[in-house]
C-alpha cells in the first residue's frame, strides 16, 4: 500500500515553532505528530532554511550594484568550498528521531543546471553538503529539485551521478513535472514548414537554441547519464494540468516512480465544494497506483476548497487507489494479478522440458490453473462429439505429467458418451510414479494405459485418433512444442486430430527501466541475450495501432509466425520422423509505429493457440479476456536488449526475429532498427518545402521506400468472430500518395544471441 506524506513548508514549520505547547518537541517532531494524527504516515520537510540560502547567495552570487569587498567574500567562499558545513540555525532538522519518519527536500533554489558555470559549480558543492548532512541523519531518501534549464540538463545529470557515487545507500528522487504543455505546443511538427519561417540570422553563434525537450525526455537524459542507477527514482509532480489523452502519460508507467507530488492546486472543487480531480488525472492516478508510489500532499492546510478540510484530499486519493483496476484485480481471488503477486517484473528462465525433469511442485503450480484445463476438456469434448467414425475412439496424451489432462480427457469422454481409450505417455521417471498411483487408484486398465518414454522415439501399441498435449511455452514454441509433436505425430492416424491444432507467436516493443536493470543485475553478459518469462508490470508498450506517417506500420502487437499440427506434406523417415529440424525454423520482420518518444528496452512475447474449433488459449493482451480469461499458466516472454534504444516521436521501428535450430538446440536471435520518416527531398536538402507534406507527391517523383513485406495490415484471431475485436488498419495508400516520404535510419541495436551463444533450448 502507498504511504501518505504531508508536506510542510518553511512558513508552516516556523509557525509551529511559535506555539507554546511544544514542550520537549521540536517543530519537526510536532509536525510529524500532527501529521500522524491526521492519518498520514510521514512528513516531507525542507532540509534547510532561508538563512542557508542567504549565506550561499552572499558567498557565491556577486551583486554588481552593491559595493562589496569582493576579495574578502571570495576568501570566505573558498573557505566554504574547501570545507562545506552548516551552522545550526541553517537546517530544519538535527536529530535522528526527527529524521526517522521524514523525507527531506533538498533546497529547490540550487541551480544545478544554471547557464553560468560557476553557479553550477557552487550549487553542486551545496548539493553534496546537503546530501551528506541528510545521510548523517540516516535519511533513506531525499527529493531533489527539478531541472529547469533544458539546455543544461546534462550538467544537472552529471551532478546527480556524482552524488550517487559519493553518497552510498541513500535513494535520490528527482522531482520532475509530469507534463509541460508549452513543450508540446512549441515542438516542431513532422510536417514540413515554409521556407519563410526559418530565420537563421536570429541565431547567434555560441548560444545553444532553446530546447523543446519534454519533461520525460529530461528524465530520460538524467537516468541515462546516471546509468540507470537503481537508487535514482522519480518524484512525479502533478502540478501541471494533464492532457486529455493518456498516451503521452503512459511513458511514466515504465519508470521508477517512487513519489507522487500532489499540491492542493491540482484538485478542483466538485458541485458541493469538495476537492476532486479531473477525469484525466483520475485515470492516471488509478493507473500509476499499480507502482505503489508514496503520495506527498502539499498545500492541503491552505483551505483552497470550501468543504472537506485537510483530510478530504487524502481520502479522495485513497478512493482512487481502491478503484484502481490493477489493485482491484490483485485483490480478487482467481485472477492472474492475484496469482502473480510477488512475481511482477521478476525474471524467470524458461523451462527446458526435454533436458530437465520437472519437480512435483512445478507440476502442482501449473495444475492450479482451472481455465486451461477447462478449455482443454471442452476442446476434447468437441472433438469427440464431432468425430465422424463410429466405434471406439483412441486418444493419446503426450506428456501426461502428473495426469491432469488424462483426468480431463476421461471427463470429456464421459460427457460425450463415446466409447474411448486413452494412452498416457510420460518421459519423466518421477512423474511416472505419480501416474502409476493415479492409474491404480482412479483410472484402471479399462480406460487408460500408461507408456513410459520419450514421445519422439517411443512406439505406441496402435495409431490414435486424437493426440493431446500441453507443451506450449510463453511464446508458443519456446518450450519445443513443434519438435516434440514432430515425434508424437507418428501416433496419429492420417485423419487424426491434434489438440492443440495450431499456435501463433506475437511481439510488441516495450519500455521498462525495471526490467532493464533486472537483466543486467547479474553482471553476466549472457543475461542480456536471454529471453525470460516475466509477469509484466511496470512497462509501457511503445507502439500503437496507427500506420505511421509512411503508412506501412502494423498493429500495436504483431504476429511473428505460427505452427500447425499435424504437419502437412512432411518429408519423413521410415520411422515417421523428420529428416532434420530445419522445417521448424522461422523468421519475422515487422514494423511498428512509435507515436511518442520512448526508450526501447526489449520486446514482449505472447502466444495464442487454437485447441480445437473455436476453443483456445491466449495471453495476447487484447484477446485473452475473451478466449481464456484469468488463465494462470503462462506469463509473457521478454526479449531484452543489451543497450537501450531511444526512439523519437513518430519514428518507425523495424524488428527482425529468428527462430533457429541445429542438431542439438533451438534458439532465438533478434535485432531492431529505428527510422524517421521525412520528405524525400529533405534527405538531400536542409530545407523542407510546403509542397512536401508526408503524403503529397514530391517534385522529383522519388519513390517511397517499399514497405516491409511481413508486417501485417490486417490482424484477426481465428478464435474470435466478434467485429470489435478484429483490427483492420487503413489500406495502404496508392503509390502516388506515398511518394515524397523516405525513411532515414537513425539507430540500431546489436544482433542478440547470434548462434545461440547465450541462450538456447536443448533438443
Amino acid at each position: 500500500m502507498p504511504a501518505f506524506c504531508s508536506h510542510y513548508t518553511l512558513e508552516e514549520i516556523a509557525e509551529l515553532s511559535r506555539r507554546d505547547d511544544l514542550g520537549d518537541d521540536t517543530p519537526v517532531l510536532r509536525a510529524t505528530s500532527d501529521a500522524r494524527n491526521g492519518g498520514y504516515d510521514t512528513v516531507c520537510v525542507p532540509l534547510t532554511n532561508e538563512k542557508w540560502k542567504a549565506r550561499w547567495t552572499e558567498l557565491c552570487i556577486l551583486n554588481p550594484e552593491e559595493s562589496q569587498d569582493k576579495l574578502a567574500i571570495e576568501q570566505r567562499a573558498e573557505a566554504w568550498r574547501s570545507k562545506p558545513a552548516f551552522f545550526r540555525d541553517e537546517v530544519t532538522i538535527s536529530r535522528l528521531e526527527e529524521a526517522e519518519c521524514l523525507i527531506p527536500l533538498i533546497s529547490d533554489w540550487l541551480e544545478l543546471d544554471a547557464s553560468d558555470d560557476w553557479v553550477r559549480h557552487d550549487a553542486e558543492i551545496a548539493l553534496h553538503q546537503e546530501l551528506a548532512f541528510a545521510s548523517y541523519l540516516n535519511a533513506q531518501c531525499a527529493i531533489l529539485p527539478p531541472p529547469s534549464n533544458r539546455t543544461q540538463v546534462g550538467s544537472y545529470a552529471r551532478a546527480i551521478n556524482a552524488c550517487l557515487a559519493s553518497i552510498p545507500f541513500m535513494e535520490l528522487s528527482v522531482r520532475v513535472p509530469i507534463y509541460d504543455p508549452t513543450s508540446v505546443l512549441q515542438s516542431p511538427s513532422r510536417s514540413p514548414s515554409p521556407v519563410e519561417s526559418r530565420s537563421s540570422d536570429t541565431v547567434t553563434g555560441g548560444t545553444p537554441p532553446e530546447s523543446n525537450m519534454t519533461t520525460w525526455e529530461m528524465w530520460d537524459t538524467i537516468r541515462t547519464i546516471c546509468d540507470y542507477n537503481p537508487r535514482l527514482t522519480l518524484a512525479l509532480d502533478l502540478t501541471p494540468p494533464l492532457p486529455l489523452s493518456s498516451s503521452v502519460l503512459d511513458q511514466w508507467l515504465a519508470e521508477p516512480v517512487r513519489h507522487l507530488w500532489l499540491p492542493a492546486s491540482a484538485f478542483i472543487a466538485n458541485a458541493k465544494g469538495y476537492p476532486v480531480m479531473t477525469k484525466a488525472a483520475q485515470s492516471f492516478i488509478r493507473d500509476i497506483m499499480k507502482l505503489q508510489p508514496n503520495v506527498i500532499l502539499s498545500g492541503t492546510r491552505a483551505k483552497k476548497h470550501s468543504r472537506g478540510g485537510e483530510a478530504a484530499y487524502a481520502q479522495y486519493i485513497r478512493h482512487l487507489e481502491k478503484t484502481s483496476p490493477a489493485l482491484k484485480a490483485a485483490q480478487t481471488a482467481g485472477t492472474v494479478e492475484n496469482f502473480a503477486q510477488g512475481y511482477q517484473d521478476y525474471l524467470q528462465a524458461p523451462l527446458q522440458p526435454l533436458m530437465d525433469n520437472l519437480q512435483s511442485i512445478t507440476y502442482q503450480t501449473f495444475e492450479q490453473d482451472p481455465v486451461k484445463y477447462r478449455n482443454y476438456e471442452e476442446a476434447i469434448f468437441l472433438a469427440l462429439s464431432e468425430w465422424p467414425n463410429p466405434g471406439k475412439v483412441t486418444l493419446c496424451v503426450a506428456g501426461a505429467g502428473r495426469g491432469p489432462l488424462v483426468a480431463r480427457a476421461l471427463k470429456a469422454i464421459e460427457r460425450s458418451k463415446r466409447e474411448a481409450f486413452v494412452y498416457a505417455v510420460e518421459k519423466n521417471p518421477n512423474a511416472y510414479v505419480t501416474l502409476q498411483e493415479r492409474h491404480r487408484a482412479e483410472w484402471g486398465d479399462e480406460q487408460v494405459k500408461l507408456l513410459y518414454g520419450d514421445m519422439r522415439t517411443l512406439e505406441v501399441p496402435e495409431k490414435v485418433d486424437i493426440l493431446i498435449s500441453e507443451l506450449l511455452g510463453s511464446f508458443g514454441d519456446n518450450e519445443l512444442s513443434p519438435e516434440c509433436l514432430d515425434g508424437a505425430s507418428r501416433f496419429l492416424k492420417p485423419e487424426g486430430i491434434s489438440i492443440p491444432s495450431s499456435y501463433t507467436a506475437y511481439i510488441a516493443p516495450l519500455s521498462s527501466s525495471k526490467l532493464y536493470n533486472e537483466t543486467r543485475a547479474t553482471k553476466d553478459p549472457k543475461s542480456m541475450e536471454t529471453p525470460y518469462v516475466v509477469m509484466l508490470h511496470a512497462i509501457n508498450i511503445l507502439s500503437d495501432n496507427g500506420g505511421g506517417i509512411s503508412g506501412t506500420c502494423g498493429p500495436q502487437i504483431q504476429e511473428c509466425w505460427d505452427f500447425e499440427h499435424p504437419r502437412k506434406d512432411a518429408a519423413l523417415t521410415e520411422q515417421g520422423l523428420p529428416l532434420t529440424n530445419s522445417h521448424n525454423t522461422r523468421s519475422a520482420k515487422l514494423t511498428f509505429h512509435i507515436p511518442n518518444a520512448g526508450v526501447l528496452h526489449g520486446f514482449a512475447g505472447y502466444f495464442e493457440a487454437v485447441l480445437y474449433g473455436h476453443v483456445g488459449l491466449s495471453i495476447h493482451p487484447d484477446r485473452m479476456a475473451q478466449i481464456s480469461k484469468d488463465m494462470l499458466s503462462w506469463f509473457p516472454l521478454f526479449f531484452p536488449l543489451k543497450d537501450p534504444l531511444y526512439l523519437p516521436a513518430d519514428s518507425e521501428l523495424t524488428v527482425s526475429l529468428w527462430r533457429l535450430t541445429d542438431a542439438r538446440k533451438v534458439w532465438y536471435e533478434w535485432y531492431a532498427e529505428a527510422f524517421l520518416p521525412v520528405p524525400s527531398s529533405s534527405v538531400h536538402s536542409p530545407v523542407w518545402r510546403d509542397t512536401l507534406s508526408p503524403m503529397s507527391p514530391s517534385p522529383d517523383n522519388s519513390a517511397f521506400l517499399s514497405p516491409v513485406v511481413s508486417t501485417p495490415t490486417f490482424v484477426t484471431s481465428p478464435l474470435l468472430d466478434v467485429p470489435q475485436l478484429t483490427l483492420e488498419l487503413p489500406t495502404r495508400q496508392p503509390e502516388r500518395q506515398r511518394e515524397g516520404v523516405s525513411l532515414v535510419k537513425i539507430s540500431q541495436t546489436a544482433l542478440h544471441n547470434p548462434g545461440g551463444q547465450s541462450s538456447w533450448i536443448g533438443l
